[in-house]
């Protein structure tokens, strides 16, 4: 595999152009425009001016959890607890619906101070009613660790719990503590879905009255569900990207909105990097649906074995027949999938997105879509006052 050079994706990121804070109105924020290697700019209340009538519009509907928690010993030392995933049940909405306790993966602040199988407490409000929540420490998971968590009222479900008492993850790179508009201005505006650690931020930028607008263009919309883990702000480290672990995601696609994929094919806008990934991890699970997982170097090994693959379209056909044979109206799956230089798209056809970290996945991910030109774009929103990452502006890219 041809070597790909992190250091070839590296750019200068002055702190002050990292947008700390969101704009009073999101749909105000610059979006820069880029077609056919040429840039311009706008404002994102006019994105649906870049999109053709008759497109999909994708978006991810997930909703960031309230995940870190903060428990205090006797000894008065401080344990940071930062749920991640859930393990038992391994399901989101069972795990964060369950009335009778659960396993998660958590990253853990301090757990020299914390004994597997110790128990810690914390009590917290829910409406009228006091509660006490246990943690439990279990095995070590690389650098997580499984926790169980345990509490005193099955009346009481374990997101009410997080919506009680856990904070807001906002990303580390705005240095500073979460604040409580964070809880409004983090989320996107049809967010739902219940399970990520981190906001998909393209998203950020639509309004009821954006979305009202690109609808009244003919432009369809189509939900999908991909949880977004920490794993998303983690530096790629390696000298080579191919070294490069990349995190697994879960993914859960509707029958009818994959059906819906498939009418409008060379038409499909994606919002943001977890709905690109979404999207073109379909191709690959509908190569093997019986067994609903992507592997990170999976599209390269598909278009290198020299054998004839099916068409996208009858690609997803094979999910859909799968998913009818077996009675499932939802695909659920896991993806790894690492879209980097070289990559083939197979349904992504535009991307809205942010503009990202130096030398991680996701430039790497903007650069395979846009043939390497990354550098005409980031130069030009560096030398023309765009704001980064995740509350900066917005960029629309056609392929």
């Amino acid at each position: 595999m041809k070597p790909i050079y992190i250091a070839d994706y590296n750019y200068p990121l002055p702190d002050e152009r990292i947008a700390k804070y969101p704009l009073a109105e999101r749909d105000h924020s610059k979006l820069l425009v880029y077609r056919d290697g040429k840039v311009s700019e706008d404002r994102f209340y006019n994105v649906g001016d870049y999109i053709a009538p008759h497109s999909l519009l994708v978006y991810n509907n997930t909703r960031v959890i309230q995940a870190r928690l903060e428990f205090h010993k006797p000894s008065g030392a401080r344990i940071e607890v930062f749920c991640l995933e859930p393990l038992s049940p391994h399901d989101y909405q069972l795990s964060l619906g369950s009335t009778k306790g659960c396993i998660w993966k958590c990253m853990v602040g301090n757990a020299k101070k914390w004994k597997e199988g110790d128990a810690i407490h914390l009590t917290l409000n829910v409406g009228h009613q006091t509660y006490s929540l246990r943690a439990y420490k279990g095995q070590t998971l690389g650098n997580t660790f499984a926790v169980r968590f345990e509490w005193d009222d099955e009346s009481v479900s374990f997101a009410e719990l997080l919506d009680a008492v856990g904070e807001l993850p906002i990303p580390p790179y705005l240095n500073r503590k979460t604040e409580e508009s964070d809880k409004r201005t983090y989320q996107t505006v049809y967010s739902r879905i219940k399970g990520s650690v981190a906001a998909p931020t393209a998203g950020l930028h639509f309004t009821e009255r954006v979305l009202a607008d690109i609808r009244s263009r003919g432009i369809e919309t189509e939900e999908v569900t991909l949880h977004v883990g920490a794993g998303t702000f983690l530096p790629v480290k390696t000298a080579d990207a191919n070294e490069h672990t990349m995190h697994t995601e879960i993914i859960a696609v509707p029958k009818e909105a994959i059906a819906h994929i498939i009418q409008n094919l060379g038409r499909v806008v994606a919002v943001g990097t977890t709905s690109m990934r979404t999207l073109e991890s379909l191709y690959y699970i509908g190569l093997h649906p019986e067994n609903p997982t992507v592997g990170q170097f999976e599209p390269y090994e598909e278009s290198s074995n020299g054998i004839a693959q099916p068409s996208v379209n009858e690609s997803l056909q094979a999910i859909i027949d799968y998913l009818d044979a077996t009675g499932q109206q939802t695909l659920h799956a896991e993806t790894q999938i690492m879209i980097k230089p070289g990559y083939t798209f197979r349904v992504v056809d535009q991307l809205i997105t942010n503009f990202h970290q130096p030398q991680s996945t996701l430039l790497l991910l903007v650069s395979a879509f846009v043939h390497g030109d990354w550098k005409t774009i980031y130069d030009y929103a560096l030398s023309h006052d765009f704001r980064f990452l995740s509350y900066g502006d917005s960029s629309i890219l056609t392929r």
